[in-house]
């Protein structure tokens, strides 16, 4: 048989290859790193709020154990319907290459930045300790707003900010609680039904996800008093724990420490230490003053990645964390330098004995 002459059965060895292909596993996907993770909220959560046409806050679904939220406050709600979690792969976009946006690396922070945030370390080291039971949750109270855009694109715009309540279970493996207005109080943390599918064409059979340990960026109120005080071993273990793929990963350490801020209640020496820990990190800046969702004017340290600047609000007399913005630093197609991508402000955290239940006193 010469080389021009077309092999037996060449078709059939054709479908049977691509028959066996679809039978294959899908290759790997890597798991989009903290900082994207944080993108792709903010992303999802403009979208979905200018498509509600109401302003009221959209909730990202979340699967498995949704226990904290991720910057800024934002809690996910449980999932909604079934998952079918084999042979589907959700893909984060890459992260923005180089130069496409300022990213603060290199330099250390800044002697301002660092005498604010030891400012604010003494302060935590010297307040109440949290008197949340293992029984009980952690109640926090804030307010949030988050910008939106139109479904035609747009410029992003920033709804008035309204009231939002949360009750986490103290060692995370109880039901907690959102409530926020004009909406049903969502249950957090409880799992739907999830459904693994073994090949195209079978029959999905029920089952069940196993829960994500507590860590710094699935924290429970019982894992953050177990964090490291000194704060050259905390930042090491927050680093190793949002280490993971692309990205600045000074910036990642950032977004998980004011996360842990605005979204626990550590014991004073573990508050202490986070706010020394972000004293290490490099490019953290001083803004003279920013204000946070209720109005209150601050000094702020901040850092930029990738065009957006994350604040972190203190009060200028006691030190106390008042709350977070995030803004653009340069045009995009979702506005011109300046403008507020999202606010909040801690306005209360307490224990309460159960969910839906306000602390007393």
């Amino acid at each position: 048989m010469n080389a021009s002459t077309p092999r037996p059965h060449a078709d059939a060895d054709a479908l049977l290859r691509a028959e066996l292909t679809e039978l294959l596993p899908p290759p790997p996907v890597p798991e989009p790193t903290a900082e994207r993770t944080e993108h792709l909220r903010h992303t999802v959560l403009r979208t979905a709020l200018a498509a509600s046409g109401d302003g009221a806050t959209a909730r990202p679904v979340r699967a498995g154990r949704p226990r904290q939220g991720l910057r800024l406050g934002w809690i996910a709600a449980p999932m909604a319907a079934c998952a079918v979690v084999a042979g589907v792969a959700v893909l984060a976009p890459r992260d923005a290459p180089a130069g496409s946006g300022r990213v603060s690396v290199g330099q250390p922070a800044s002697p301002e930045a660092v005498r604010i945030l030891s400012g604010a370390a003494l302060a935590a080291a010297a307040a109440p300790a949290p008197n949340v039971p293992a029984t009980g949750y952690l109640y926090v109270r804030s307010l949030v707003a988050h910008a939106g855009r139109g479904a035609d694109g747009g410029t992003a715009a920033l709804p008035p900010a309204h009231q939002r309540e949360v009750w986490l279970s103290a060692d995370g493996r109880r039901p907690g609680l959102l409530r926020e207005p004009g909406a049903a109080d969502t249950e957090l943390g409880s799992e739907g039904p999830v459904y693994e599918v073994d090949r195209p064409g079978a029959t999905p059979r029920k089952t069940t996800l196993e829960a994500a340990p507590p860590s710094v960026t699935n924290p429970t109120h019982a894992y953050v008093a177990t964090l490291p005080t000194d704060p050259a071993v905390l930042l090491r273990l927050i680093r190793e724990q949002t280490g993971a793929g692309q990205g600045d990963p000074d910036q990642r350490a950032f977004t998980a420490i004011g996360t842990l801020l605005s979204e626990t209640w550590a014991p004073p020496k573990v508050t202490s230490a986070l706010y020394e820990a972000a004293a290490r990190i490099p490019g953290v800046t001083v803004l003279p003053s920013a204000k946070d969702a209720a109005g209150r004017e601050g000094v702020a340290v901040a850092r930029t990645a990738h065009g957006e600047q994350t604040q972190w609000i203190f009060d200028r007399t006691t030190s106390a964390f008042l709350g977070e913005r995030t803004v653009l630093t340069e045009t995009t197609s979702a506005g011109s330098a300046g403008t507020v991508l999202g606010v909040s402000a801690v306005l209360a955290k307490a224990a309460a004995a159960a969910p839906g239940e306000l602390p007393k006193g």
